[in-house]
């Protein structure tokens, strides 16, 4: 089923809303699940709000939490988010978030007790597309083992980088500290389908091709050790100076009804205070990597999807149309 940007974020606060999310919470899950399917991350886009909807269902989420906001310091805004969702936090100081980063030079969020937050780079993107560089991170329950372990101690510890440039799209790094998302797993298994080898061990430390032996043990993470130290060092950004739960400590998304309590850190540094000429200075290098060198360039794949959507429209499994627009007529 084809449809518009536009209608898709109707329909999604109409029944998110329907279920028991307040009016600011749906508003901003709907805008960043719209986000996602216009850069064609779909794990993260509509499959993923029923995820939520599970949470919310189960009392993970608390969908009237209202976010309470502080200022430790003018570079500095914490948020607590109650037990809700992190884009309701993020989408109620995003303004505030660019507004001193131009003022100051940079400014950070730190933000905890929420649930995890769903796609990383549209935190980054959202603000690359204000003229900021930005650094982001975030945690979760433990799925991904650490460096000599064969236990899960960490989440999946994505990491996100996005800085603007004067002629095409930021750049955009969004990866994850695990050989591959955790949704990939998930989908093999209902697919019953193999994975490959080097993405997971099954319970009892061993290599595992099979997805659903893959869900009950640990994901690998990339590069052996150095991807291991990356997810130590998100941890680090994202639970440490948060204040929110170490992953290890991290109640699960999908079973029980305690929220996560998970950390978000995200970095907004304006260059203009540096060298105004930044963004070209980008342009340029980004065409000479990528021109003469043959360097890939991320995230202009994503941008183009994201142009390619916003004329024609967002393709969405008609099932899953379906299943929301049953959620409000119940």
């Amino acid at each position: 089923m084809m449809m518009t940007t536009d209608d898709l974020e109707r329909l999604l606060v109409e029944v998110l809303t329907a279920v028991g999310f307040s009016r600011k919470a749906a508003a901003a899950l709907s805008r960043q699940t719209v986000f996602s399917e216009e850069l064609g991350q779909h794990s993260v886009g509509v499959a993923h709000v029923f995820d939520y909807i599970d949470g919310l269902e189960a009392g993970r989420i608390d969908g009237a939490a209202e976010p309470e906001i502080s200022d430790p310091a003018p570079t500095m805004i914490r948020i607590d988010g109650k037990g809700g969702l992190p884009q309701t936090g993020f989408d109620m100081v995003i303004d505030r978030l660019v507004s001193r980063a131009k003022e100051l030079g940079m400014c950070a969020v730190l933000q905890n007790n929420a649930t995890t937050c769903g796609s990383l780079g549209t935190y980054a993107l959202r603000l690359s597309n204000a003229g900021l560089v930005c650094l982001a991170a975030t945690n979760g329950p433990p799925l991904l083992a650490g460096s000599g372990s064969t236990k899960p101690v960490f989440c999946t510890n994505p990491m996100a980088f996005s800085t603007p440039q004067a002629d095409g799209p930021p750049l955009l790094i969004d990866q994850s500290s695990s050989a591959t998302a955790y949704v990939n797993i998930r989908e093999a298994a209902e697919r019953g389908e193999a994975i490959p080898a080097g993405w997971a061990l099954d319970r009892d430390g061993k290599p595992t091709t099979d997805p659903k032996a893959a869900l009950m043990g640990t994901l690998l993470s990339y590069g052996g050790s150095r991807g291991a130290n990356m997810a130590l060092m998100v941890e680090v950004l994202a639970a440490g100076l948060t204040g929110a739960n170490w992953s290890l400590d991290a109640p699960s998304v999908f079973e029980g009804d305690q929220c996560p309590a998970s950390g978000l850190f995200v970095l907004a540094i304006d260059p203009a205070v540096i060298d105004p000429d930044f963004p070209k200075r980008m342009s340029v290098q980004i065409q000479r990597l990528g021109k003469d060198y043959g360097v890939h360039i991320p995230g202009l794949a994503k941008a183009e999807n994201r142009a390619h959507t916003l004329c024609g429209g967002i393709e969405v499994d008609d099932r899953a149309i379906e299943r929301l627009r049953a959620l409000t007529a119940d």
